[in-house]
Protein backbone atom coordinates (compact mmCIF):
# COMPACT_ATOMS: atom_id res chain seq x y z
CA UNK A 1 0.00 0.00 0.00
CA UNK A 2 2.66 2.53 1.03
CA UNK A 3 4.83 1.38 -1.86
CA UNK A 4 2.20 2.54 -4.36
CA UNK A 5 1.63 5.82 -2.55
CA UNK A 6 5.31 6.66 -2.56
CA UNK A 7 5.37 5.96 -6.27
CA UNK A 8 2.59 8.47 -6.75
CA UNK A 9 4.46 11.05 -4.70
CA UNK A 10 7.88 10.54 -6.24
CA UNK A 11 6.56 10.06 -9.80
CA UNK A 12 9.70 8.20 -10.77
CA UNK A 13 10.21 4.79 -9.18
CA UNK A 14 8.12 2.75 -6.78
CA UNK A 15 9.35 1.98 -3.30
CA UNK A 16 9.56 -1.68 -4.29
CA UNK A 17 11.83 -0.72 -7.17
CA UNK A 18 13.88 1.47 -4.84
CA UNK A 19 14.49 -1.52 -2.57
CA UNK A 20 15.80 -3.50 -5.55
CA UNK A 21 18.21 -0.73 -6.47
CA UNK A 22 21.87 -1.19 -5.58
CA UNK A 23 22.47 0.18 -2.11
CA UNK A 24 24.24 3.52 -2.01
CA UNK A 25 27.26 3.90 0.23
CA UNK A 26 26.78 5.05 3.80
CA UNK A 27 28.23 8.53 4.21
CA UNK A 28 28.17 11.39 6.69
CA UNK A 29 27.94 14.45 4.48
CA UNK A 30 28.51 17.73 6.33
CA UNK A 31 27.10 21.01 5.03
CA UNK A 32 28.35 22.93 8.06
CA UNK A 33 31.28 22.28 10.45
CA UNK A 34 28.89 22.03 13.41
CA UNK A 35 27.63 18.74 11.92
CA UNK A 36 30.75 17.11 13.40
CA UNK A 37 29.65 18.11 16.88
CA UNK A 38 26.81 15.63 16.38
CA UNK A 39 28.61 12.80 14.58
CA UNK A 40 32.06 11.27 14.76
CA UNK A 41 33.97 11.29 11.46
CA UNK A 42 34.54 7.55 11.83
CA UNK A 43 31.02 6.56 12.91
CA UNK A 44 29.88 3.21 11.53
CA UNK A 45 26.42 2.21 10.37
CA UNK A 46 25.28 -1.14 11.74
CA UNK A 47 22.42 -3.40 10.65
CA UNK A 48 20.22 -4.37 13.60
CA UNK A 49 17.56 -6.23 11.61
CA UNK A 50 16.72 -7.21 8.04
CA UNK A 51 14.25 -9.17 5.89
CA UNK A 52 11.26 -7.09 6.96
CA UNK A 53 8.53 -5.99 4.58
CA UNK A 54 8.51 -2.22 5.19
CA UNK A 55 9.73 -0.91 8.55
CA UNK A 56 8.23 2.09 10.33
CA UNK A 57 7.51 3.58 13.76
CA UNK A 58 10.60 2.59 15.80
CA UNK A 59 10.24 2.98 19.58
CA UNK A 60 13.05 2.27 22.04
CA UNK A 61 12.43 0.20 25.15
CA UNK A 62 14.67 0.72 28.16
CA UNK A 63 15.04 -3.06 28.44
CA UNK A 64 17.31 -2.86 25.39
CA UNK A 65 14.93 -3.76 22.56
CA UNK A 66 13.17 -1.87 19.80
CA UNK A 67 9.50 -1.98 18.80
CA UNK A 68 9.08 -1.74 15.03
CA UNK A 69 6.03 -1.63 12.77
CA UNK A 70 6.01 -3.62 9.54
CA UNK A 71 3.45 -2.00 7.28
CA UNK A 72 3.66 -4.71 4.65
CA UNK A 73 3.35 -7.72 6.96
CA UNK A 74 0.99 -5.87 9.37
CA UNK A 75 2.95 -6.87 12.48
CA UNK A 76 4.51 -4.96 15.32
CA UNK A 77 7.76 -6.69 16.23
CA UNK A 78 10.14 -6.51 19.16
CA UNK A 79 13.64 -6.43 17.69
CA UNK A 80 16.68 -7.37 19.77
CA UNK A 81 20.33 -6.27 19.34
CA UNK A 82 21.36 -9.70 18.05
CA UNK A 83 18.86 -9.39 15.19
CA UNK A 84 16.17 -11.82 16.26
CA UNK A 85 12.62 -10.57 16.68
CA UNK A 86 9.39 -11.57 18.35
CA UNK A 87 5.92 -11.05 16.92
CA UNK A 88 3.93 -8.78 19.26
CA UNK A 89 0.56 -8.08 17.64
CA UNK A 90 -0.90 -8.01 14.14
CA UNK A 91 -3.50 -5.66 12.68
CA UNK A 92 -4.04 -3.56 9.57
CA UNK A 93 -1.07 -1.40 8.60
CA UNK A 94 0.54 -0.24 11.89
CA UNK A 95 2.63 2.84 11.24
CA UNK A 96 3.76 5.43 13.82
CA UNK A 97 4.25 4.45 17.46
CA UNK A 98 4.89 6.16 20.78
CA UNK A 99 4.24 5.55 24.47
CA UNK A 100 1.73 7.40 26.60
CA UNK A 101 2.47 8.60 30.15
CA UNK A 102 1.58 5.16 31.55
CA UNK A 103 3.97 3.50 29.09
CA UNK A 104 1.21 1.97 26.98
CA UNK A 105 1.97 1.81 23.27
CA UNK A 106 0.01 4.16 21.00
CA UNK A 107 -0.19 3.20 17.33
CA UNK A 108 -1.53 4.83 14.18
CA UNK A 109 -3.39 2.08 12.31
CA UNK A 110 -4.07 3.14 8.74
CA UNK A 111 -6.39 0.31 7.72
CA UNK A 112 -8.42 0.82 10.90
CA UNK A 113 -8.27 4.58 10.25
CA UNK A 114 -7.66 5.03 13.95
CA UNK A 115 -5.37 5.79 16.86
CA UNK A 116 -5.19 2.68 19.02
CA UNK A 117 -3.68 1.93 22.43
CA UNK A 118 -2.26 -1.49 23.21
CA UNK A 119 -3.00 -3.24 26.46
CA UNK A 120 -0.14 -3.54 28.98
CA UNK A 121 0.57 -7.10 27.78
CA UNK A 122 0.40 -5.89 24.13
CA UNK A 123 -2.00 -8.67 23.17
CA UNK A 124 -5.03 -6.50 22.46
CA UNK A 125 -5.89 -2.88 21.74
CA UNK A 126 -8.54 -0.23 22.25
CA UNK A 127 -9.52 2.36 19.65
CA UNK A 128 -8.96 5.83 21.11
CA UNK A 129 -10.08 7.87 18.10
CA UNK A 130 -11.31 7.11 14.59
CA UNK A 131 -13.64 10.05 13.85
CA UNK A 132 -13.57 13.82 13.77
CA UNK A 133 -16.86 15.73 13.73
CA UNK A 134 -18.73 12.51 12.98
CA UNK A 135 -16.58 11.67 9.95
CA UNK A 136 -14.03 8.88 9.74
CA UNK A 137 -10.37 9.83 9.85
CA UNK A 138 -8.31 9.31 6.69
CA UNK A 139 -5.25 7.19 7.51
CA UNK A 140 -3.50 8.31 10.71
CA UNK A 141 0.23 8.28 10.09
CA UNK A 142 2.44 9.53 12.92
CA UNK A 143 1.86 10.17 16.60
CA UNK A 144 3.72 11.85 19.44
CA UNK A 145 3.11 12.89 23.02
CA UNK A 146 2.87 16.61 23.67
CA UNK A 147 4.41 18.62 26.53
CA UNK A 148 0.88 18.87 27.95
CA UNK A 149 0.46 15.09 28.04
CA UNK A 150 -2.05 15.05 25.16
CA UNK A 151 -1.65 12.91 22.03
CA UNK A 152 -0.84 14.64 18.73
CA UNK A 153 -1.19 12.92 15.37
CA UNK A 154 -1.25 13.51 11.63
CA UNK A 155 -3.99 12.27 9.31
CA UNK A 156 -3.01 12.35 5.62
CA UNK A 157 -4.55 10.22 2.88
CA UNK A 158 -1.23 8.52 2.13
CA UNK A 159 -2.40 5.08 3.27
CA UNK A 160 -6.12 5.38 2.67
CA UNK A 161 -7.25 1.94 1.52
CA UNK A 162 -8.07 1.81 -2.17
CA UNK A 163 -11.80 1.98 -2.71
CA UNK A 164 -12.57 3.52 0.68
CA UNK A 165 -14.14 6.96 0.77
CA UNK A 166 -12.40 9.98 2.21
CA UNK A 167 -14.96 11.36 4.65
CA UNK A 168 -12.94 14.13 6.31
CA UNK A 169 -12.49 16.62 3.43
CA UNK A 170 -8.95 17.64 4.34
CA UNK A 171 -5.70 16.24 5.70
CA UNK A 172 -5.39 17.44 9.29
CA UNK A 173 -3.20 17.49 12.36
CA UNK A 174 -5.03 16.75 15.60
CA UNK A 175 -4.88 16.77 19.38
CA UNK A 176 -6.45 13.92 21.35
CA UNK A 177 -6.99 14.61 25.05
CA UNK A 178 -7.42 12.25 28.00
CA UNK A 179 -11.23 12.42 27.69
CA UNK A 180 -11.17 11.27 24.07
CA UNK A 181 -11.87 14.69 22.55
CA UNK A 182 -10.32 15.19 19.11
CA UNK A 183 -9.44 18.79 18.23
CA UNK A 184 -8.26 19.98 14.81
CA UNK A 185 -5.05 21.98 15.06
CA UNK A 186 -4.38 22.76 11.41
CA UNK A 187 -5.45 21.65 7.94
CA UNK A 188 -3.04 23.77 5.92
CA UNK A 189 -0.71 20.92 4.88
CA UNK A 190 -1.27 18.83 1.76
CA UNK A 191 -0.08 15.56 3.30
CA UNK A 192 1.01 16.00 6.94
CA UNK A 193 3.28 13.17 7.99
CA UNK A 194 5.98 13.16 10.69
CA UNK A 195 5.78 15.44 13.71
CA UNK A 196 8.00 16.29 16.67
CA UNK A 197 8.14 18.85 19.47
CA UNK A 198 11.16 20.97 20.24
CA UNK A 199 12.74 19.90 23.56
CA UNK A 200 11.63 23.15 25.26
CA UNK A 201 8.03 22.58 24.09
CA UNK A 202 7.84 25.94 22.31
CA UNK A 203 7.46 24.57 18.77
CA UNK A 204 5.79 21.73 16.91
CA UNK A 205 7.42 20.60 13.67
CA UNK A 206 5.34 18.85 11.01
CA UNK A 207 6.56 17.76 7.62
CA UNK A 208 4.50 17.76 4.44
CA UNK A 209 5.32 14.75 2.28
CA UNK A 210 3.60 16.17 -0.80
CA UNK A 211 5.29 19.58 -0.62
CA UNK A 212 8.58 18.03 0.64
CA UNK A 213 8.99 20.70 3.28
CA UNK A 214 8.90 21.07 7.06
CA UNK A 215 6.57 23.47 8.84
CA UNK A 216 7.14 24.98 12.27
CA UNK A 217 4.32 26.15 14.53
CA UNK A 218 4.45 27.94 17.84
CA UNK A 219 2.86 25.72 20.48
CA UNK A 220 0.52 27.17 23.13
CA UNK A 221 -0.38 24.33 25.47
CA UNK A 222 -2.76 22.68 23.01
CA UNK A 223 -3.09 25.18 20.17
CA UNK A 224 -0.85 26.30 17.32
CA UNK A 225 -0.02 29.66 15.75
CA UNK A 226 2.54 31.34 13.48
CA UNK A 227 2.90 28.48 11.02
CA UNK A 228 5.85 28.88 8.68
CA UNK A 229 8.00 26.88 6.28
CA UNK A 230 11.02 25.97 8.38
CA UNK A 231 13.02 23.92 5.86
CA UNK A 232 12.76 22.42 2.39
CA UNK A 233 13.88 18.97 1.26
CA UNK A 234 12.74 19.16 -2.35
CA UNK A 235 15.53 17.76 -4.52
CA UNK A 236 14.24 17.28 -8.10
CA UNK A 237 14.85 13.78 -9.39
CA UNK A 238 16.06 12.49 -6.02
CA UNK A 239 14.13 9.67 -4.36
CA UNK A 240 12.88 10.13 -0.81
CA UNK A 241 10.52 12.53 0.95
CA UNK A 242 10.23 14.02 4.45
CA UNK A 243 8.63 11.46 6.75
CA UNK A 244 9.75 10.60 10.30
CA UNK A 245 11.47 13.19 12.49
CA UNK A 246 12.99 13.62 15.93
CA UNK A 247 14.84 16.36 17.84
CA UNK A 248 17.89 16.18 20.05
CA UNK A 249 18.35 17.84 23.43
CA UNK A 250 19.80 20.97 21.80
CA UNK A 251 16.89 21.39 19.43
CA UNK A 252 18.46 20.07 16.23
CA UNK A 253 15.93 18.36 13.97
CA UNK A 254 16.60 15.00 12.28
CA UNK A 255 14.24 14.32 9.35
CA UNK A 256 14.17 11.54 6.79
CA UNK A 257 14.48 12.91 3.29
CA UNK A 258 16.06 12.28 -0.10
CA UNK A 259 18.89 9.79 0.34
CA UNK A 260 18.90 9.60 4.10
CA UNK A 261 18.42 11.71 7.23
CA UNK A 262 18.71 15.48 6.96
CA UNK A 263 19.89 17.34 10.05
CA UNK A 264 18.65 20.89 10.65
CA UNK A 265 19.70 23.41 13.30
CA UNK A 266 17.02 25.09 15.44
CA UNK A 267 17.32 28.12 13.16
CA UNK A 268 16.62 26.08 10.02
CA UNK A 269 20.18 25.65 8.72
CA UNK A 270 20.96 22.41 6.92
CA UNK A 271 23.90 21.02 8.90
CA UNK A 272 24.38 17.83 6.92
CA UNK A 273 22.91 14.54 5.76
CA UNK A 274 23.33 10.95 6.89
CA UNK A 275 23.29 9.07 3.58
CA UNK A 276 21.97 5.53 4.01
CA UNK A 277 22.13 2.40 1.84
CA UNK A 278 18.33 2.34 1.57
CA UNK A 279 15.79 5.13 1.83
CA UNK A 280 14.70 5.64 5.47
CA UNK A 281 11.11 6.24 6.53
CA UNK A 282 11.50 6.89 10.25
CA UNK A 283 13.89 7.06 13.19
CA UNK A 284 14.10 7.27 16.95
CA UNK A 285 16.60 7.71 19.75
CA UNK A 286 17.64 5.03 22.19
CA UNK A 287 20.54 3.09 23.62
CA UNK A 288 22.92 4.40 26.24
CA UNK A 289 22.08 8.03 27.08
CA UNK A 290 19.69 8.14 24.08
CA UNK A 291 22.65 8.76 21.79
CA UNK A 292 21.94 5.98 19.28
CA UNK A 293 19.81 6.61 16.21
CA UNK A 294 17.60 3.69 15.21
CA UNK A 295 16.66 4.03 11.54
CA UNK A 296 13.92 2.13 9.70
CA UNK A 297 14.64 1.78 5.99
CA UNK A 298 12.49 -0.58 3.94
CA UNK A 299 13.55 -4.15 4.70
CA UNK A 300 16.16 -2.97 7.22
CA UNK A 301 16.67 -1.43 10.64
CA UNK A 302 20.00 0.36 11.10
CA UNK A 303 21.76 1.83 14.13
CA UNK A 304 24.18 4.75 14.25
CA UNK A 305 26.03 6.05 17.29
CA UNK A 306 26.12 9.85 17.65
CA UNK A 307 27.61 12.52 19.88
CA UNK A 308 24.14 14.00 20.45
CA UNK A 309 21.61 13.27 23.16
CA UNK A 310 18.17 12.54 21.82
CA UNK A 311 14.95 14.10 23.04
CA UNK A 312 12.08 11.67 23.56
CA UNK A 313 8.57 12.87 24.39
CA UNK A 314 7.58 9.53 25.88
CA UNK A 315 8.85 7.83 29.06
CA UNK A 316 11.55 5.21 28.50
CA UNK A 317 10.68 3.26 31.66
CA UNK A 318 7.31 1.91 32.66
CA UNK A 319 5.58 3.99 35.30
CA UNK A 320 2.50 1.82 35.73
CA UNK A 321 2.20 -0.32 38.90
Amino acid sequence: MRRLLYAALLLTVSLEAQQRMPAQAFELKAEDPSFWKLFDHNAKLNTMGKDFGFTEGPVWESSGSLLVSDEQKNWIYRLFPDGHRDEIIQFGDPDGNTFDREHRLLVTASVLRAIVRLSPDMKSYDVLADHYNGQRLNSPNDVTLGPDGAIYFTDPTLDLVKGEKQETPFQGVYRLDAKGNVTLLTKDLDQPNGLAFSPDGRFLYIDDTAQKNIRRYRFHNGTLSEGMIFADENVPGKRGVPDGMKTDKKGNLYVTGPGGVWVWSPSGKHLGTVLLPHQPANLTWGGRKNSTLFLTAGHFVYTLETKARGHLSYPTKATRP
